[in-house]
């Protein structure tokens, strides 16, 4: 495979890897992207659709939940064109500014996933810590103002990635570990001092994913306390029953997120597919399973969604 130099004069260009060791069985990986693809594109898109459609889901939960929907259509739309190219054409090299743009929009999407739950979670808390007010806590209004939130919060805190690496000379053979472009790759490759880039990841990373977990915690430490106050069984059941689908949601995203840092920091020595696979588990698994689960827990969704595939009335 060619190294790609650089010198302080021009910018490097990037080669993309796949599946070390498994490249006799590219194609085939590729069918399996290409059908976690389609379900995670087809599955959001039947969400927004439905939420859309369905007057009774014109509700914040469901507002929310289409944000998050938009947002796992972006994930795959971000992750799309290099896969295609590396594993279906055998194209491997990508120049500086493109990579870029997709490692912003990867981790742009990424943030923006975890403010999404985050704002979720707070909905549950208000829906069943103060039922009575819900409808004045959470707005048209305010729904909007915290999507936007988000949405600002992600951008602000991914614009300066690219512009932190552009500034660093790269004289290593600048070839990835993936077949896209992420910031704990990219940082490997340049020989400057990359102390700045390393702190504002860090800090980036524990002010947005750290508080947000955090909080998502609390807020369902608070909901569990609520919860063991009613009396009833069945009514305890029936309330827990209601966040089963975001707390799955927040499982399928920060699980394989903490997965592929751990693999990172401490799976040096493990075969160079392991930290590929785990890559492709936390971008593929939570934009594919996020509509399936919100379409089987949720019954004005599943309803609809039976409607729209077997063109019966319900």
């Amino acid at each position: 495979m060619e190294n790609i130099h650089h010198n302080s004069s021009d910018l490097p260009s990037f080669i993309l890897t796949g599946l070390p060791g498994l490249e006799a069985s590219q194609h085939w990986i590729f069918l399996l992207l290409g059908a976690l693809y389609f379900v995670s594109i087809v599955g959001n898109a039947l969400i927004l659709f439905i939420v859309k459609e369905e007057q009774s889901l014109h509700q914040p939960m469901y507002y929310f939940l289409s944000l998050l929907s938009v947002n796992d259509i972006g994930v795959s739309l971000s992750t799309l064109p290099t896969v295609l190219v590396t594993f279906c054409f055998h194209v491997r090299k990508i120049s500086f500014d493109s990579c870029m743009s997709q490692m912003f929009f990867i981790h742009f999407f990424s943030f923006l996933e975890s403010g999404i739950l985050l704002i979720m979670s707070f909905d549950r808390y208000v829906a069943i810590c103060n039922p009575l007010r819900y409808a004045t806590v959470l707005s048209d209004a305010r729904v909007v103002r915290m999507g936007i939130s988000v949405i600002i919060r992600s951008f602000c805190v991914v614009f300066p990635l690219p512009f932190l690496l552009k500034r660093l000379p790269f004289c290593k053979a600048n070839i990835l570990s993936h077949a896209y472009c992420l910031h704990p790759d990219l940082i490997r490759l340049p020989c400057g001092d990359i102390t700045i880039n390393n702190s504002f990841g860090l800090f980036i990373v524990i002010s947005n994913f750290g508080l947000d977990s955090a909080l998502i915690l609390l807020s369902y430490v608070l909901i569990l306390r609520s919860v063991l106050a009613i009396a009833s069984k069945e009514e305890r059941l029936k309330t827990l029953n209601t966040c089963v689908s975001h707390m799955c949601a927040v499982l399928i995203f920060y699980v394989p997120m903490v997965s592929v840092s751990m693999v990172a920091r401490y799976g040096r020595h493990a075969p160079e597919y392991v930290h590929t696979l785990m890559s492709l588990i936390y971008l593929f698994v939570p934009p594919m399973l996020n509509p399936v689960i919100y379409s089987i827990k949720t019954k004005e969704i599943r309803r609809r969604l039976f409607k729209i595939l077997l063109g019966t009335k319900f």
